[in-house]
């Protein structure tokens, strides 16, 4: 039973693109869970008319029923969608949801922007950063009170940031390193990724789904600090 929660400290860093992938990737059969509402657009979906994840979270229903809320991706992936909202970070369901992932065979969250409600972390449950080699999206990582476990690099050419840079500033190991593509791009924007998974997203994320994320990580604070505005390099 795996757990993985995918997250950024930025908008734009490609986290559901990066959470849809390891899903359609896996070989064992997937539920996705979407907190930010952009894996059927992604995915090329119809969008959900049903209830979703947020509704849930906001009743009295158990657990079970979040079963009843998914829709279908291809023949091994379902979806949890997001609902009709808001996503209520507080609510205090968030364990029993994390409980229930745990029973599926390989379950995957989209968390969004910003660190994953306290619910959706602890014993077992991958915690992924997505980001940019980009100093403000490492600042709001650094100043997240929660740490990753590992981080996906979405790596841009003439980032002066290198991946051990990453590595020291939010205390974690990069774990899989993805290309800016046009083919992913293109295939995003038309919402083809789940009929034609770039080449480039197969190949440097499926070790990822193979041997998965270290779940400890050192938790003190990097060498990029909150407050500063260099990074300092050996």
């Amino acid at each position: 039973m795996s757990v993985s929660v995918c997250w950024s400290a930025k908008g734009g860093s490609g986290t559901t693109v990066v959470a849809a992938s390891l899903a359609l990737l896996s070989s064992l059969d997937s539920t996705l869970v979407d907190l930010a509402g952009e894996l059927p657009a992604v995915l090329g979906l119809p969008e959900p008319t049903g209830q979703g994840v947020t509704d849930w979270l906001s009743s009295d229903a158990p657990a079970p029923a979040l079963a009843d809320l998914t829709v279908t991706v291809d023949r091994a992936t379902q979806l949890v969608p997001f609902g009709s909202g808001p996503l209520d970070r507080a609510s205090p369901r968030w364990p029993e949801l994390l409980a229930w992932l745990r029973g599926r065979a390989n379950a995957i969250v989209d968390a969004g922007t910003g660190p994953p409600p306290d619910g959706l972390v602890g014993d077992g449950v991958r915690s992924i950063l997505v980001t940019r080699a980009c100093f403000l999206a490492l600042r709001r990582a650094v100043a997240a009170p929660h740490r990753p476990d590992g981080v996906v690099l979405v790596a841009e050419p003439g980032r002066s940031l290198r991946a051990s840079d990453v590595t020291r500033a939010v205390g974690a190991p990069v774990v899989a390193t993805v290309s800016v593509d046009p083919a992913v791009a293109r295939v995003v924007d038309a919402g083809l990724l789940l009929a034609r998974l770039p080449r480039v997203l197969q190949r440097e994320l499926r070790a990822l789904t193979a041997a998965g994320t270290p779940t400890s990580t050192t938790r003190g604070v990097g060498d990029l600090g909150v407050g500063r505005q260099t990074v300092v390099r050996t």
